[in-house]
């Protein structure tokens, strides 16, 4: 399976200081990886240089083949779905969450002058199905709960079959039954194997849904760890991200880590 995103001693400055530090890292199409790390850790940045939004400051990027810098991001940023909080606070509050999904076509956050066919209705009503949103097709998006809008803008970012989705933070701030639904529909979508290369930022090892592959572990913007989940995704190595002792668990396929427990007289 080809790359579909390679970094290559990749930094990003800001204000005398570099957010993302030396990263070498490489993607491949049939792989699924999850980016954890704390606050500040370079999470958002990485997938924003992933998604084009962002150019480094030195070493190179490449997407779909594409070099960042000697190509044109228009072009190359439809091949691309991209979910995130910061997308969904512009979306127009009045739209209709089926408007929202089908002008991803366009690459447009809200219904202007395009055209649309009656296949791509079709299709955006198939996506909202799939991800269990098709009865508030006619909703506005405003009136939606934070978790109805995470999965809307999952399936905008799917709608056009993209050949790499980023996801940042899609879990984020959900209540425990919208996370695990969101989660289970990952992990459902990850395994399935038209899927396209995923990439998905978050905080918690409890988020990582079945089915994904691989981990990137990122520490005040270098890289801590990375390779195939089961190897990679260890307690030394969260601990290491993290700056503190953590235990890790699983089960069916899932995580949980905590702090690991110290007794008075160890510190």
């Amino acid at each position: 399976m080809p790359q579909v995103l390679e970094f290559a001693d990749v930094v990003v400055r800001r204000n005398a200081r570099n957010i993302v530090d030396h990263v070498d890292w490489s993607v491949r199409g049939d792989e699924r990886w999850v980016v954890l790390g704390a606050n500040g850790a370079g999470k958002t940045t990485i997938l924003q240089l992933a998604a084009t939004l962002l150019h480094p400051t030195s070493g190179t990027v490449t997407v779909l083949d594409e070099r960042l810098g000697r190509t044109d991001v228009f072009e190359l940023r439809p091949r691309i779905g991209f979910a995130s909080s910061a997308m969904a606070r512009r979306v127009p509050p009045e739209e209709t969450v089926l408007n929202v999904v089908m002008t991803a076509a366009y690459s447009v956050l809200g219904r202007w002058n395009e055209s649309y066919e009656d296949i791509d209705e079709r299709r955006a009503l198939r996506v909202l199905a799939e991800w269990r949103l098709d009865h508030l097709a006619d909703r506005t998006f405003g009136t939606l709960s934070e978790g109805e809008q995470k999965r809307v803008q999952i399936a905008r970012a799917v709608m056009t079959d993209p050949e790499l989705l980023l996801l940042d933070e899609p879990s984020a701030s959900l209540d425990l039954g919208a996370r695990e639904e969101l989660l289970q529909l990952l992990g459902g979508y990850a395994q399935a194997p038209t899927t396209p290369a995923m990439i998905m930022v978050t905080h918690h090892v409890e988020e990582i849904p079945v089915g994904f592959t691989h981990v990137l572990l990122l520490r005040d913007g270098a890289v801590v760890a990375s390779g195939p989940l089961e190897e990679t995704l260890t307690a030394e190595n969260l601990s290491a991200t993290f700056g503190m002792p953590i235990t890790l668990a699983t089960e069916d396929g899932r995580y949980a880590a905590r702090a690991a427990s110290q007794n008075p007289g160890d510190r």
